[in-house]
C-alpha cells in the first residue's frame, strides 16, 4: 500500500499519464528510456517522453498517439515541407506537416481540456478527448507532395473530372493505418469503442457543417457538437488547425504573427445558440481580436502563401509533375503500379509519395523525364518563369484562359507560353463578414449566446473581405517579347470583357 501510494506521488509530481502495458511493451519502453514501474501486477508505463516542440514549449501526447506517430504512414509526413514551394523563396520555411500535425493535436488537447474543466455539465469524456486529440494529429494524413500544391494547382489539371481534396484522403490513410498496424485493439485498450469512434474521428477531420445538424446513427449528438469545431471548424473558421499553422509558419518564415491562441482558450465557452446547437463561443470584448486575427491570415497569404515568387515556383514545379505523370510510377497494393496523379487512389502507394519525387525527376536519367527535369533544373538554377502582368478581374478569372485559346492572335503563345494564376485573398469565408458566424457572450451573461453585427463593431471594417487578380506568366523567356506584344494587342480588344485595370510589371 505505501509503495502504491509512492509511485502514485511519483507519478503525479512527474505529471505522468498512465496506461497498462504487457511485458513485452514493458521491455521496449525501458529501452526507449521511458519509465515504468509495476503496481499491484500489472506494469504501468511512466509516459515521460516528451516534444520539445520550437512553438508551444514541451508538449506531452496520450500514448496512444505516441504509437499513432510511430507508423510510417504518420513518419511519411516528415518528408512533406508545409508550405510547399516557400522554401525556394523564405530560407526558413523548412519544416514539414509532421510537426505541424503534433502540434494541432496538443492545441487540440489544451482547448478541449480547456472546456471540460470549465464547464464540467458538458459532459466532455476520455473518450471525447482521445477522439479530438486523434482526429487533431491524423488531420493531414491526407497530404500529397508539397501539401497544397498537390491537391490545389496538380491533380485539377492532371484529373479535372474528380472533385478530390486532401482530407478524404486522410480519412482514408487513418484507417489504412490502424488496419497495417494492428491498433485497433490499442485503441480499445485505451477506452475507444469502436467503430463508432472511429467514425467520430473522421468527422472531425472532414469537419461538420450546422446545416448537417441532427442525431446521426454514429457519432455524437447534437448537444455535442461543439467538438466539431476544434479541429476543422466548418461553422466559422477558428480551429487549432489555424492556430498552429499562424504561429509556426510565422515563426519560421520571420513574420511576427500576433495573435493568441492562449487568450481565445481562456475565453473560449460552448453554450447553446440561436441555431439550436451546442457552439464554442467567445466574450464580446474579443470581437476585434478575431477580426485581427482574420485580417492576419489574410495578410500571410499576401506576404507567403500568395507571393509573387512562390506561386511562380509552384508553377513551375506543377508543370513539372503533369509532364512526369505517367512516367513517374509507384507500386500498391496487389502489386498494382500507379502514376502521379491516381496514387491518391491507393493507401500503399500513397504512403511512397513523398516531397521527394522532385529529386527522382530532378536527378532521373530516363528521357521520357527529360522535359520534367529541365524545368525543375529552372528552379534550382533560378532561371525561372517571368511575371510581367498583374490584373484584378470583373469577371470569374476562368474567362481569360478561355479566350486565350479561341484567340488566333495567341495561338502561336497559348499555354506553353503565357499562362494565368488566379490569386484569391479573403477572411476565411470568401466575400462574407468572417464574424457572422461567430458567436459570442457578455460578462454579465455567460449563457446566452449572440451574434454581433458589423455596424457595432466598428465603422472601419472593410466593405468587402475578398479579392481576386491574376498574374501573367511567361515560360520560356526568350519569346518574352513576342508574347507580350500578342497579349498587349489581345488585351486592347478585350479588356472591357475581362479586367477593370491592369498593371504590367517591367521585366529586366
Amino acid at each position: 500500500s505505501s509503495r502504491l501510494q509512492w509511485q502514485l506521488q511519483l507519478m503525479e509530481e512527474k505529471d505522468c499519464r498512465v496506461g497498462t502495458c504487457n511485458l513485452k511493451e514493458f521491455n521496449q519502453a525501458q529501452k526507449s528510456s521511458i519509465y515504468a514501474v509495476n503496481i499491484v501486477g500489472f506494469f504501468t508505463v511512466l509516459f515521460v517522453v516528451v516534444f520539445n516542440d520550437p512553438i508551444h514549449g514541451h508538449v506531452e501526447l496520450h500514448p496512444l498517439l505516441v504509437k499513432m506517430i510511430n507508423t510510417p504512414q504518420f513518419n511519411r509526413l516528415r518528408y512533406i515541407k508545409q508550405m510547399a514551394g516557400a522554401y525556394f523563396v523564405f530560407p526558413g520555411a523548412c519544416h514539414n506537416r509532421f510537426e505541424h500535425s503534433i502540434g494541432v493535436a496538443h492545441l487540440a488537447g489544451e482547448l478541449i481540456h480547456t472546456l471540460q474543466q470549465n464547464q464540467p455539465e458538458l459532459g466532455i469524456t476520455e473518450r471525447d478527448k482521445l477522439c479530438v486529440q486523434i482526429a487533431g494529429l491524423c488531420h493531414d494524413l491526407g497530404h500529397g507532395p508539397f501539401s497544397h500544391l498537390f491537391d490545389q494547382m496538380f491533380i485539377p489539371k492532371a484529373r479535372p473530372n474528380i472533385k478530390w481534396e486532401h482530407e478524404e484522403n486522410s480519412v482514408k490513410m487513418l484507417d489504412y493505418m490502424v488496419r497495417q498496424n494492428q491498433l485497433e485493439p490499442v485503441m480499445e485498450e485505451y477506452g475507444l469503442k469502436l467503430p463508432e469512434d472511429m467514425e467520430v474521428i473522421k468527422e472531425m477531420i472532414r469537419g461538420k457543417k450546422p446545416e448537417d445538424r441532427g442525431e446521426v446513427h454514429v457519432g455524437r449528438p447534437q448537444d455535442k457538437f461543439f467538438l466539431y469545431e476544434i479541429v476543422a471548424n466548418k461553422t466559422n473558421g477558428i480551429d487549432v488547425d489555424k492556430f498552429d499553422y499562424f504561429a509556426r509558419d510565422c515563426h519560421h518564415l520571420g513574420i511576427q504573427n500576433h495573435f493568441d491562441h492562449l487568450r481565445f482558450f481562456r475565453s473560449a465557452r460552448v453554450i447553446k445558440c440561436p441555431d439550436g446547437l451546442m457552439h464554442i463561443c467567445s466574450r464580446d470584448k474579443e470581437v476585434h481580436n478575431l477580426y485581427a486575427m482574420f485580417y492576419a491570415r489574410c495578410s500571410f497569404h499576401r506576404k507567403a502563401c500568395q507571393h509573387k515568387t512562390n506561386k511562380l515556383i509552384e508553377t513551375m514545379i506543377t508543370d513539372a509533375f503533369l509532364k512526369a505523370d505517367k512516367h513517374i510510377m509507384t507500386e500498391g497494393s496487389g502489386g498494382e503500379s500507379y502514376c502521379l496523379s491516381e496514387a491518391i487512389d491507393d493507401m500503399q502507394a500513397y504512403t511512397k509519395l513523398t516531397d521527394r519525387v522532385f529529386e527522382d525527376i530532378l536527378f532521373s536519367s530516363s528521357e521520357q523525364l527529360r522535359d520534367a527535369k529541365n524545368i525543375l533544373h529552372r528552379i534550382i538554377t533560378r532561371d525561372l518563369y517571368k511575371c510581367w502582368g498583374t490584373g484584378r478581374t470583373c469577371k470569374l478569372h476562368t474567362e481569360m484562359p478561355q479566350a486565350w485559346e479561341l484567340n488566333p492572335q495567341l495561338s502561336c503563345c497559348g499555354a506553353t507560353v503565357l499562362t494565368a494564376m488566379a490569386v484569391k485573398l479573403d477572411y476565411e469565408r470568401k466575400d462574407k463578414d468572417p464574424i457572422g458566424e461567430v458567436f459570442f457572450y457578455s460578462k454579465s451573461d455567460n449563457k446566452t449566446a449572440f451574434n454581433i453585427p458589423r455596424d457595432q463593431v466598428s465603422k472601419l471594417l472593410p466593405e468587402r473581405f475578398s479579392e481576386t487578380f491574376i498574374r501573367i506568366y511567361c515560360k520560356k523567356n526568350e519569346q518574352l517579347a513576342v508574347a507580350k506584344q500578342h497579349f498587349l494587342e489581345w488585351y486592347q480588344k478585350n479588356s472591357y470583357k475581362i479586367l477593370k485595370v491592369i498593371y504590367l510589371e517591367q521585366v529586366k
